[in-house]
């Protein structure tokens, strides 16, 4: 979800020294960690390099022509969403068949859950910026994260509303919406994408401005359910983006270039 805030955001340049994988879910390099005890020794510290290394490999990092750097649709990466994506899949056609008569409605995360920034997260070397985030989304097109485009517009098709929750500011809204549809997601216009607005937070965030991720995510989606939708699914590359209620399933999609509260 590559639109945080620098508040928000745990990807400092501080965590280098402190870049301990936790159960394989956080790596190293300017990666937060679900674990900031201060290491012992060094052995206990995730050697940047190798993890950067590590990511690369599990993503089948290919570079273009133009020195970009693409997932491989071969790689494990591609391979483990393939499956989790089959697994909600059958869900959700399930769902369509025996639940009729509903307003059924799924939520999708934008970053690296519906468009992938592993490009942009390799330019940066995995630090955050928002003045190269601001500029990265507005000049290039992320690819869609591998079969999550088809996903999507499957469930559209068996009359589901696709809705999507972004931590990006709603300066963006044009930016996002062009990149979703130049990679095939169904239409994300002002009805159903939702991005943050701190400057004019909507009123049934009554935590904004300072919303904590999960606060803005579960009470938006509370906001789509009040509009008389069944969410069915929410999907999310960070736990995060799960957390709060108002859905009837999660699904994570895997994510090892960083971590959000």
């Amino acid at each position: 979800m590559l639109g945080r805030t620098l508040k928000n955001h745990s990807r400092t340049v501080a965590t280098l020294a402190v870049g301990v994988l936790v159960g394989g879910a956080v790596a190293g390099g300017s990666f937060a960690i679900a674990d900031s005890s201060t290491p012992r020794t060094d052995r206990q510290i995730t050697n940047m390099t190798d993890e950067v290394s590590k990511i690369k490999a599990y993503y089948g990092d290919t570079v273009d022509a133009g020195g970009e750097h693409w997932p491989s649709a071969t790689s494990n990466y591609a391979k483990q969403v393939a499956a989790i994506e089959n697994d909600a899949q059958k869900y959700l056609d399930n769902k369509a068949k025996h639940d009729r008569g509903t307003k059924k409605a799924i939520v999708l995360d934008v970053d690296d859950t519906s468009l992938s920034t592993y490009n942009y997260e390799l330019e940066t070397t995995f630090v955050y910026n928002p003045t190269s985030n601001a500029q990265y989304i507005a000049t290039k097109t992320m690819p869609a994260v591998f079969g999550m485009n088809t996903l999507a517009t499957r469930a559209a098709q068996e009359g589901y509303t696709v809705f999507f929750i972004t931590g990006r500011p709603e300066a963006q809204r044009a930016s996002t919406a062009a990149n979703l549809a130049a990679v095939g997601f169904p239409t994300a216009d002002a009805e159903h994408l939702f991005l943050k607005n701190n400057a004019t937070p909507p009123p049934y965030l009554p935590c904004a401005p300072t919303c904590t991720t999960i606060q803005y995510k579960s009470g938006t989606r509370a906001h789509i359910e009040s509009l008389g939708y069944q969410i069915v699914a929410d999907f999310g590359d960070q736990q995060s983006d799960l957390s709060g209620g108002h859905t009837e399933r999660t699904f994570k999609i895997p994510n090892p270039m960083y971590y959000l509260p």
